[in-house]
C-alpha cells in the first residue's frame, strides 16, 4: 500500500487557478477513470469543491516495494508519482504543469490520512470548522464507491477521517458558533448595508450553500428574496421553505433591475452573470449601489464587473478578512480537534502496523506447514521402507528444527557481525529467550 495526495487549495493558489481545476460533477467520473488508468494506480478519490481539488490515490505495491531501498531511491519514486499526476491534470485543463507544481502541495502515506482527517473536520477550510466539507468528502468518496474505484486502503483512510470528524464535531465546540462562508457572505451585505430588512436580495443557485445564505439572510431580517435557478422547479421548492420568490436564471437581467445585493453559487462552468447585464440594469436603477457576491468556483460573475461603478463585487477569496474576526472563537476547539486528530492518525497506524502483522504471521505459517508436509513426507516414505519408527520420529524432529531455524540463525549471525544489536534483542522477545536459553 502506498497512499499519495497531490492537492491545490485556498492557501496554495488563488482563484484564477483553482476555478481552472475544478472538476464540476458531471465530468467526475470520466477524470477518475483516466486517473485510475495512470500507471501503477489501484484507487482513487477525486474531492473538488470551491476551495480544492485533492486527489487522493493508492499505489499498487509487489513484492514490499514500498519501505525497501535507500531513503533517496524512496523520494524519487514518490516525485514520479507527483510529476504523474500533476502532468494528468494540467493536460486534462491544457494548463501549464510548471505553474501548477508550483501551487500544488503532495503528501505520503501517514500524512495523507491526516490531512485528510483535517479537512474532514474543517480545519483546512477557508472558514474554520466549516461543516459542510465533511459532506462533499462523503459525496467524492461515495462516487468512486459507485465506480469500484476504492479498496481496502483509501476505504480504511476514509472511513476513519469520518469517524475523526464525528468525534471533533461531538467532543469540540468547532462548530457551535455559525461561522461559514455563506455565513461571512451575509455578515459583509449587513456591514455594508447595516440594515437589510427594506433590500431586495437576488439568490442565484439551489444548492445547500444557497440555501445557508437564505437561512442566514431571513434570521438578518431580509424579507425581499428571489431564488433563481436553472431548474425552476428547484428555485421554487427552496424559495417556498423561506417565503421566496422563485426565478430562471433567464429572468435574471429583469430581476437584478431591483436588486440590491446579489449572492451566487452554482457549479456553471461559465459565468452566468456578465457585465453588460449589470450595467443595463445600474443604468435603470439610476445607479443605485448593487453588492454582488460570487461564491461559486468557476465564479459565476464575470471579473469586469468589479470595474463598474456602483457595482462592489466579492469573491470567495475577499470574504476571508470577515472569516477571519469570525473564526478566533473556534481557536480552542481546533486545537482541541487537532489532538483528536493525532489520536485518530496513530490508531490508524496501529491498525495498519495489526494487518502487517497478520500477513507476516500467516507467511510464517505457511512456510512452517510446507516444512512440516515435506518432512512428514519424507518420514512416512521412511516408514514404508521399513525404516525403525524411533529412528524415523527423531529425523523427523531434527530435521523441521533444522529448517525452522535455518533462516533465522543465518540472518543472527549476520546481525551481529554487523553489529545490529536491536535485531538480536528483538530475537530474544519474539522468541521469550531468557538468560538460561542464552547461556
Amino acid at each position: 500500500m502506498a497512499l499519495v495526495l497531490v492537492g491545490i487549495n485556498h492557501t496554495t493558489a488563488n482563484i484564477a487557478l483553482r476555478e481552472k481545476v475544478a472538476f464540476p460533477p458531471e465530468i467526475v467520473g470520466e477524470a477518475l477513470s483516466q486517473v485510475r488508468g495512470l500507471d501503477g494506480i489501484d484507487e482513487v478519490v477525486l474531492v473538488s469543491t470551491c476551495n480544492r481539488t485533492e486527489i487522493y490515490l493508492n499505489y499498487e505495491t509487489e513484492n514490499g516495494d514500498e519501505g525497501s531501498g535507500s531513503v533517496g531511491a524512496q523520494n524519487r519514486v514518490l516525485i514520479e508519482r507527483q510529476q504523474s499526476v500533476i502532468a494528468w491534470l494540467a493536460g486534462y485543463h491544457q494548463l501549464d504543469a510548471n505553474e501548477l507544481t508550483e501551487s500544488t502541495y503532495f503528501f505520503g502515506d501517514k500524512d495523507v490520512v491526516r490531512h485528510l482527517m483535517k479537512v474532514s473536520c474543517g480545519l483546512d477550510s477557508m472558514v474554520l470548522g466549516e461543516p459542510q466539507i465533511l459532506g462533499q468528502i462523503k459525496s467524492a468518496f461515495a462516487v468512486s464507491q459507485d465506480l469500484s474505484l476504492v479498496g481496502a486502503a483509501l476505504g480504511r483512510a476514509f472511513q476513519g477521517a469520518f469517524s475523526i470528524a464525528k468525534e471533533v464535531r461531538t467532543d469540540t465546540a468547532i462548530g457551535e458558533n455559525p461561522v461559514s462562508v455563506a455565513y461571512a457572505a451575509v455578515t459583509l451585505a449587513e456591514r455594508i448595508f447595516s440594515d437589510l430588512s427594506s433590500l431586495s436580495v437576488l439568490l442565484i443557485g439551489a444548492g445547500r450553500t444557497i440555501e445557508l445564505v437564505a437561512r442566514h439572510l431571513v434570521d438578518k431580517g431580509a424579507a425581499e428574496i428571489t431564488v433563481a435557478n436553472r431548474t425552476l422547479d428547484n428555485a421554487l421548492e427552496l424559495a417556498a421553505k423561506f417565503d421566496a420568490h422563485g426565478s430562471l436564471l433567464s429572468d435574471i437581467p429583469e430581476r437584478l433591475i431591483s436588486a440590491d445585493i446579489v449572492v451566487s453559487s452554482t457549479n456553471s462552468q461559465l459565468p452566468l452573470l456578465g457585465k453588460g447585464a449589470v450595467e443595463s440594469a445600474l443604468k435603470e436603477r439610476k445607479h443605485k449601489p448593487m453588492l454582488l457576491i460570487d461564491l461559486a468556483v468557476p465564479r459565476d460573475i464575470e471579473e469586469e464587473v468589479g470595474e463598474i461603478a456602483d457595482a462592489y463585487l466579492y469573491s470567495v477569496d475577499d470574504i476571508s478578512d470577515v472569516i477571519e474576526d469570525n473564526v478566533k472563537s473556534r481557536a480552542e476547539a481546533a486545537a482541541q480537534a487537532e489532538s483528536i486528530i493525532e489520536r485518530g492518525v496513530e490508531e490508524y497506524l496501529k491498525q495498519l502496523r495489526s494487518l502487517t502483522a497478520v500477513a507476516t504471521l500467516r507467511a510464517f505459517r505457511e512456510k512452517a506447514d510446507s516444512i512440516r508436509d515435506q518432512e512428514l513426507q519424507r518420514a512416512l516414505k521412511a516408514l514404508e521402507k521399513g525404516d525403525s519408527a524411533d529412528a524415523v520420529l527423531e529425523s523427523l524432529a531434527r530435521a523441521i528444527t533444522n529448517k525452522l531455524t535455518h533462516a533465522p540463525s543465518v540472518q543472527m549471525k549476520k546481525a551481529s557481525s554487523e553489529g545490529r544489536d536491536e535485531l538480536l534483542q528483538l530475537t530474544q522477545e519474539l522468541f521469550d529467550l531468557g538468560e538460561d536459553e542464552q547461556d
